[in-house]
């Protein structure tokens, strides 16, 4: 019986941030592929190996965690005033979807050097040694995220000093701001706080009402108090990754959140929702040792996020603008946990260490507004040529 060769399609491997994704010019696509579908759909869940039963993602390029399991479509923008656009899916790792409905701030760091390597930004715009401006457009979510990314003799400078907790070995900084974080999603009316409130009672079945600060910034985030579930902020993966029972009553927050954020309009949507919203807990700071023994004694307050049903091993670059964005503003559980008050920063420790990101707040008739979030990451290229996928 006779079989279908393997496609081979270009396509680079890039770290950004702590995540990892494949990335891919549009053009470089199967003319099927180059817009939305299941065609398209159906390719990225071949290429990350997905879905897989055992979790493994073994026959493809995914690595079985929801920073690993991620895929990157750029094109040139057809936005004015932007050079690229900017198209994120996350690969479910069991299940097979590709979820569209939000960004990942951590690749956000590779789409500027992607774009400049593929010739997607107009070469006058690229200084012989400096730093080049790109413009993104994140089509998932109608956003723009400005990335400076470092030039030496006109091309992208990956390595350096930069140190990010989460990643091993330090790389050149690539600084993003992400521009009106606060996400317009469908059902929320474009409102950073879509119930209204800053903080709200959340009623969970089986778990209890906890106190939680619903926002649309950077990425929908459900923030609740860690000490209310029983947790006191300074967990790491092993802690909660092996509690199916701690596991479930997180999705179950999520799940309810998501209604009440009007994020979805039944409950058993959440389960096809896998990406959007994040779920994360809140703590004042308090020392504790990271996944990598360093001891962290110098944040403002604690966080741990889940991603993709799994406690995060640092956090997700979309939750640190949301992170920033509501620590800005006096009154969230956030802004609580890191003592109140006004402030333009904050550091929050999270498993694999510590982040600052910058966010600025201010309220406009009645209405919380923030101009943009700012933060460091860094990017590099760990392989490129072609990926080859049976279809």
């Amino acid at each position: 019986m006779a079989y279908p060769a393997q496609i081979k399609i270009p396509a680079t491997y890039m770290r950004g941030g702590t995540s990892k994704g494949v990335f891919f010019s549009l053009q470089d696509l199967p003319e099927s592929a180059q817009v939305p579908g299941p065609e398209r759909d159906a390719l990225l869940l071949r290429v990350i190996g997905s879905p897989d039963p055992y979790e493994k993602q073994i026959d493809g390029m995914g690595a079985a965690t929801s920073s690993t399991s991620k895929t990157v479509i750029i094109s040139k923008s057809i936005k004015a005033n932007h050079d690229v656009d900017y198209l994120f899916g996350q690969v479910s790792i069991d299940k097979p979807f590709v979820d569209w409905s939000g960004n990942c701030g951590n690749l956000s760091a590779a789409v500027g050097p992607f774009a400049i390597s593929q010739g997607l930004v107009d070469a006058s715009r690229i200084p012989q040694n400096g730093v080049a401006v790109v413009r993104v457009w994140q089509a998932n979510i109608g956003k723009t995220i400005i990335a400076h990314v470092p030039i030496t003799n006109g091309a992208v400078q990956e390595t350096g000093d930069f140190e990010l907790d989460g990643v091993t070995f330090p790389a050149a900084e690539v600084q993003l701001e992400f521009m009106d974080p606060a996400a317009d999603e469908e059902g929320a009316g474009g409102s950073m706080f879509p119930t209204g409130q800053l903080v709200d009672d959340l009623e969970v079945p089986g778990v209890g009402t906890l106190k939680a600060t619903m926002i649309n910034a950077g990425i929908p985030t459900i923030f609740i108090n860690a000490a209310d579930i029983g947790y006191t902020g300074a967990e790491l993966q092993g802690d909660i990754n092996g509690d199916g029972k701690a596991l479930a009553m997180l999705e179950t927050i999520r799940a309810h959140g998501a209604l009440c954020m009007g994020l979805i309009k039944h409950l058993d949507e959440a389960a096809t929702r896998q990406h959007t919203p994040k779920v994360a807990f809140v703590a004042p700071p308090r020392q504790y040792v990271s996944s990598s023994g360093k001891s962290v004694d110098d944040a403002d307050l604690l966080v741990r996020a889940v991603s993709m049903g799994k406690l995060h091993h640092a956090m997700m670059g979309t939750a640190a603008v949301a992170i920033g964005t509501a620590a800005a503003i006096p009154g969230t559980l956030v802004n609580l946990a890191a003592g109140g008050g006004e402030r333009s920063a904050v550091r929050f420790g999270h498993p694999s260490g510590t982040l600052r990101v910058g966010a600025q707040a201010d309220q406009v008739n009645g209405e919380w507004k923030v101009l943009k979030a700012v933060m460091s990451r860094s990017a590099r290229v760990l392989m490129e040529g072609w990926v080859r996928v049976p279809l």
